[in-house]
């Protein structure tokens, strides 16, 4: 192998791939990146035989061939060179790469590239096409409120449900709920159920870059996998089996108070609370006050801890329905409006003890449930 290519394109590809390389494993080569020549560009691969990530970098293949390099080694090495051209040439016989840069020489002892995990195919034509801007959106909607308790496994994944032209993603923790469902194109159709890792999605979220336009996903048949394939990266990551809980049972179907208020004002609310409820298991209480004819409705966001002292802050809110004191952990409230980007957010309670659902103003495909906590004397 003797390829050539741009420091900056090296080290990018490097830094997309390095993330699904093993760092701890029985397996040396699992700690290495595959470097191969393919169709007049470089293929970079690693995997952790649960997540897999590929992405190709144009470069000038002078012999084809393949091999594998340490990651740590390698992704250091390239990160410290400097930004001119990379020549890289493999001798078989000892397995080494020699790298060269500029001034700059160097020798690294490799592993067989017939000693790396086969990569599966790419996503064949049963998938489905995402933009990446609302992939990444809905990404950030989900992937937050998967657990990461493994004594739950299901927990720790967001359900994909394909079906009538439609996805909807949903993730929970037996604390909260996030479910977002997405329109896809009319050639869309068929029916697919299966739950992909949360951290495959957060970093599947990281890899994609703007450059790239779309995201094809797809489920290949007997295969347990989930293939998501953009223009010059593809992430593989094998699927969480079991029987997600039927989260359409926890959505509350009606409400007592619906309060609508400004999402950055109420984000700001919380984030100050949480500056007190830290030593209070993130406790915040939320008084919800109906408005009159003479002054608007208001939400009071306050914390109290016994080492630090108190907060609270009131928000504007066109409430409907009754007055109400509710709790809730306030990490979470950070979490899901921190995910919202409508100017207005509704928060809808109808007991202190029965859980709240917030849902982006003027959108109905994001819903996020959160269960309250116990308000003390």
């Amino acid at each position: 192998m003797k390829v050539s290519c741009l420091q900056e394109n090296l080290a990018r590809g490097l830094g997309i791939v390095n993330r699904a390389a093993a760092r701890r494993s029985t397996l040396p080569v699992l700690s290495n990146i595959l470097l191969a020549t393919d169709g007049g560009r470089l293929r970079l691969s690693a995997t952790n035989l649960e997540m897999g990530i590929t992405c190709w970098i144009g470069a000038k293949v002078e012999d084809e061939g393949s091999t594998t390099a340490p990651a740590g080694t390698l992704v250091d090495l390239v990160n410290t060179l400097p930004s001119d051209r990379v020549e890289m040439e493999l001798s078989v016989r000892t397995q080494t790469l020699h790298v060269v840069c500029g001034a700059f020489r160097s020798d690294i002892k490799c592993i067989d590239s017939q000693e790396f995990p086969p990569m599966p195919p790419g996503p064949g034509d049963d998938g489905v096409t995402l933009p990446v801007s609302e992939l990444r959106e809905v990404i950030a909607q989900v992937a937050f409120a998967a657990s990461t308790d493994d004594s739950r496994p299901v927990l720790t994944g967001v359900l994909f449900d394909l079906q009538d032209g439609k996805l909807t993603l949903a993730a929970a923790d037996g604390f909260r709920l996030s479910v977002r469902t997405v329109a896809l194109p009319p050639d869309s159709a068929g029916r697919a159920r299966a739950i992909v890792p949360a951290r495959a999605l957060v970093e599947l979220g990281r890899i994609l870059s703007d450059g790239e336009e779309a995201v094809r996903m797809s489920l290949p048949a007997n295969r347990g996998q989930v293939v998501f394939r953009g223009k010059d990266v593809e992430l593989v990551s094998q699927l969480i089996e079991g029987t997600f809980p039927d989260y359409q049972s926890i959505i509350p179907r009606s409400y007592s108070t619906r309060s609508v208020l400004s999402t950055a004002g109420f984000l700001k609310a919380c984030r100050a609370a949480d500056i007190f409820a830290r030593e209070a298991a993130h406790s915040a209480r939320l008084r919800i006050t109906p408005g009159s004819e003479l002054e608007p409705g208001r939400m009071l966001v306050a914390a109290t801890s016994a080492e630090t002292g108190s907060n609270e802050a009131s928000v504007d809110a066109a409430v409907e329905g009754e007055a109400i004191e509710i709790a809730f952990n306030v990490r979470f409230l950070l979490d899901v409006l921190s995910a919202i980007d409508t100017p207005n957010v509704a928060l809808e309670t109808t007991t202190a003890a029965s859980p709240g659902v917030l849902r982006p103003v003027g959108r109905d495909d994001f819903l996020h449930v959160v269960m309250p906590m116990h308000i003390g004397a």
